[in-house]
């Protein structure tokens, strides 16, 4: 569909954040807003959480609202001396992942990482949009398959 039409009309999309690496999640998570109103869909409550391990709890807690459809995960998962990245980017990945498919609703992975410098993590915040069109689109695909029974 093309942009500017109204393809996410009727779906609410919440927002989990890091606060980790604020001064590259901040402007994910405007990004992600400036996407859900771009795609008429409607945001859904935010919530800012320490760090990107701590991200699906509070997925996991927006998941179980009724009044929200999905949920974009946003983060940046900067290198550091040790493989540390990758342990934390890697379990939130795999624990979200798992989230999305017991409650049946779709989560936008706007993690960025592991293994990126902090000029790569600005580079990427534009993946905070890409996973909110992927989550609008996912809840019309399955909106789909549910009026298809």
């Amino acid at each position: 569909m093309p942009k500017g039409t109204s393809e996410g009309t009727g779906v609410r999309v919440a927002i989990a954040a890091s606060e980790f690496n604020y001064d590259v999640t901040l402007l994910m998570l405007e990004r992600a807003k400036e996407e859900i109103a771009f795609l008429g869909a409607s945001l859904g409550p935010v919530v800012k959480v320490p760090g990107v391990y701590d991200l699906p709890l509070a997925v996991q807690a927006l998941f179980d609202r009724s009044d929200v459809d999905a949920v974009v995960a946003l983060g940046a998962v900067i290198e550091g001396e040790t493989q540390h990245d990758e342990l934390v980017a890697n379990q939130a990945a795999r624990k979200l992942a798992d989230l999305a498919v017991e409650h049946r609703k779709p989560l936008g992975l706007g993690v960025t990482g592991p293994g990126e410098t902090r000029l790569q993590a600005q580079d990427r915040i534009e993946n905070a949009g890409n996973a909110v069109r992927a989550v609008v689109k996912m809840v019309r695909r399955l909106r789909e398959i549910e009026s298809a029974k």
